[in-house]
């Protein structure tokens, strides 16, 4: 059996109202996605459809962990994952997408394939940068080795002596009834 099949919804069958689905997504899952920045976890999406007559509301739910790369240390780890999307598909004369959660399929259409949406909305839910959450103590729970490489090779902050003269330059202090303003300068005369 196809596995991406569990993730086809033959909507054409279904009443009016809502209805719910619960789908699974395994290191099977990633398998289907060429150049996919993930490759193992394990997240369950709870999808809700709201049918309706000209179009169709899912909300999906998530939860679960993916395995990812430290920008940091660049160890490999499970990181959890937990989000909401929304999708709005209109019925029209031509697949079309209209935004980033509105699609437009034709009238003809008899079901949605969600794998692509899922997979996209999972890379939504991870963040710009990926690094190790703090352990239960606070500390950093990347590698120490490879924390101490990296603090060796950082480049050491040298202080140009010129910016460090003008930083010890203090500017005079104002007075604030004279804000220098045309009014403040008629006043005076």
């Amino acid at each position: 059996m196809d596995y991406r099949k569990e993730f086809v919804i033959p909507f054409v069958g279904l009443n009016l109202g809502e209805h719910q689905f619960e789908l699974e997504v395994k290191d099977r899952f990633f398998e289907y996605f060429e150049h996919s920045e993930l490759h193992h976890g394990l997240v369950k999406a709870m999808v809700h459809l709201d049918k309706q007559e000209r179009m169709m509301i899912f909300s999906f739910h998530f939860e679960g962990a993916v395995e990812v790369i430290c920008d940091r240390c660049g160890e490999d780890f499970m990181f959890p994952l937990t989000g909401d999307e929304h999708l709005i598909v209109k019925y029209g004369p031509e697949y079309k997408e209209e935004s980033d959660d509105m699609i437009i399929i034709p009238p003809t259409e008899y079901k949605i394939d969600l794998a692509p949406f899922i997979y996209e909305y999972l890379h939504l839910l991870l963040p710009v940068r990926i690094i190790h959450p703090d352990n239960k103590d606070g500390n950093t729970a990347c590698n120490p080795d490879i924390l101490e490489r990296l603090a060796q090779l950082s480049p050491h902050a040298d202080v140009d002596p010129r910016w460090e003269a003008l930083s010890k330059l203090k500017a005079p202090l104002r007075n604030k009834k004279d804000t220098g303003t045309a009014e403040t300068v008629k006043k005076k005369k």
